[in-house]
């Protein structure tokens, strides 16, 4: 039997694994296989490929049982995740239902998920700007969190390695609060979008910015993407049914499979990790316990080196849930912060309009983007009675209206000929949240899942500094509107909780001070240095920027340092 154990044992010891398989997770493991480490990739939803798993990708909306909506007995029993935009008939396979991973919430809090090969990489909205120095300097200047271990020089190169593999279409504003990236062709913006543009540009005397935006899809260069197997964006605009085409990055159609052509990757689906296997001789972690999520048997994995990436409030789980003598309340837990200091983009403010200009011009064709303007309060100075500041999209296309009276010749001719309304104009704000203490996740002493893993207790809320905010921003945009000669205007606050941003971050943040922050510069756990948190879960403050371009440069970058410092 111990020649049995050490074969098992042997068979199941790896250079490295890495927890989770989306955003970061996938570039963790394209990096760790390329250096040449055999490398575990764990994932604890079901197997989804690239092209075989995409089930509606090319069905057409009359093909819909329900035309794509979700019928109402389907959102009665899932009313988190139907408040979700992309929640509809098309994609819905791709979401965590309610029902099946429950959590607590102390205040609402609408965690969505997505559990497969992948995670939410196959739905998210694709944006990708990178932060500035002004976002790495914000704690420190005004003193709402713990100042940043690192600075925009310490990541740009890794921005730009992440960029020229994924694919990043935008134009170059040479904007310092929007540091330029690798860029691809940028889409094109319509006539209002470039009337407010440079509306706002004379103005504002240059200070405020209305910019086409960046983002993770391929429009030019297929040459050099063709290695990957992915090609141009079609513009299709249903990118969350998964895109055959690759014209959009996901793990699935990009990373995952990089890593599988090295011969260096094994992935397994259907695993729940429990915790991180703690040694208290050797001083490190030594390996991942692992619970299949059908059969529910468990099975230990060990490794050298351990990437977590399990997305933030999943990791914080499973750092809480790995526990020792050595680490009683979670692994690398010995200043009592692991969960604490959660943050997230605040999206309750839109503010839409009409605008009559342009009367002989309207848009055809899909844009799968929209346009974007950066941060422009409090980035330099405190200037407002709020602490940082808030991004925005916008965008405008043309009302269409159709006439379906008639029969026959009559109606074939009114569906063929719509006429056109005013422009419609539209905003929603990006805020940037203040990590608190009181916002934070802990571990439920008796409530369990189905796989007797601890549910998580969520107690994050808005403040009054979120409230400000949101009160600027529907200054600021109804006096822009303005200015633009945009008229009914509407400035409306959705009132939707936390987390329905899908941003949530932090609870394992980084810092200078193994006293007030559990990662270091290279996102190692101060007290577990083989352990890196290179999801969302590592961030010390939010900015304004979409976060998934840095979890990504955080990722690649912490690998270089995980191979130089233990192979």
């Amino acid at each position: 039997m111990a020649n049995l154990n050490i074969n098992a044992k042997k068979q199941n010891t790896f250079d490295a694994i890495v927890i989770g398989s989306g955003m970061s997770g996938g570039w963790a493991a394209k990096e760790l296989t390329e250096k040449g480490l055999k490398t575990l990739v764990l994932e604890r939803g079901r197997e989804v490929r690239h092209l075989r798993d995409y089930p509606t990708t090319n069905t057409m909306p009359w093909e819909f049982p329900h035309r794509g909506r979700i019928p109402e007995e389907i959102q009665r029993e899932n009313p988190v995740i139907s408040r979700c935009y992309a929640f509809r008939e098309d994609a819905a396979h791709f979401f965590v239902k309610d029902k099946e991973h429950p959590y607590i919430q102390e205040k609402p809090f609408d965690w969505i998920r997505g559990y497969q090969t992948g995670g939410k990489s196959l739905m998210w909205a694709r944006q990708t700007q990178r932060w500035s120095q002004y976002d790495f300097e914000g704690p420190d200047r005004d003193g709402f969190a713990v100042p940043w271990p690192i600075s925009y020089d310490d990541l740009a190169p890794w921005y730009s390695h992440v960029e020229k593999f994924v694919g990043i279409s935008g134009n170059p504003d040479n904007i310092d609060v929007l540091p330029d990236g690798e860029f691809l062709p940028p889409m094109e913006i319509n006539c209002v979008e470039d009337h407010f543009s440079q509306v706002v540009k004379k103005e504002y005397g240059g200070n405020r910015h209305i910019i086409i935006g960046r983002c993770a899809h391929i429009t030019g260069s297929a040459e050099k993407f063709a290695a990957q197997g992915r090609t141009l964006c079609q513009h299709r605009n249903i990118c969350q049914r998964g895109c055959p085409f690759g014209g959009y990055f996901s793990s699935n159609s990009s990373t995952l499979p990089w890593a599988e052509k090295t011969g260096n990757m094994t992935l397994r689906a259907d695993s729940v990790v429990h915790s991180i296997l703690y040694d208290e001789k050797e001083k490190r972690a030594v390996g991942v316990r692992v619970i299949d999520a059908k059969t529910k048997e468990e099975t230990e994995y060990y490794a050298k080196i351990i990437f977590l990436n399990a997305g933030a409030l999943n990791t914080n789980l499973i750092l809480l849930n790995s526990i020792s003598n050595r680490f009683p309340e979670g692994l690398g837990n010995d200043n009592g912060l692991l969960g604490k200091y959660i943050a997230f983009h605040n999206y309750r403010a839109v503010i839409s309009a009409e605008y009559d200009g342009f009367p002989d011009m309207h848009t055809v064709g899909r844009r799968p983007n929209g346009m974007y303007v950066p941060r422009f309060r409090n980035v330099k100075t405190q200037e407002t009675d709020f602490l940082r500041g808030y991004a925005a999209g916008f965008g405008a296309d043309r009302m269409v209206r159709t006439d379906y009276d008639g029969f026959g010749e009559t109606l074939k001719n009114n569906l063929l000929n719509p006429s056109y309304g005013p422009w419609r104009v539209g905003s929603h704000m990006m805020g940037e949240t203040i990590p608190k203490e009181t916002n934070r996740v802990t571990l439920d002493k008796d409530q369990t899942d189905e796989w007797g893993m601890p549910q998580l207790r969520i107690d994050v809320d808005y403040d009054e500094n979120d409230e400000k905010m949101i009160a600027d921003y529907f200054e600021q945009f109804t006096e822009m509107f303005e200015k633009a000669g945009f008229t009914n205007i509407r400035p409306y606050d959705k009132k939707q909780a936390p987390g329905l941003d899908i941003h949530e971050m932090g609870g394992v943040r980084m810092g200078k001070d193994p006293a007030t922050s559990l990662l270091n510069k290279w996102n190692q756990l101060h007290n577990c240095k083989n352990v890196y948190v290179t999801d969302g879960a590592c961030m010390t403050s939010t900015s304004t920027q979409n976060p998934s371009l840095t979890y990504m440069a955080f990722a690649a970058r912490a690998v270089d340092h995980a191979v130089r410092e233990f192979s």
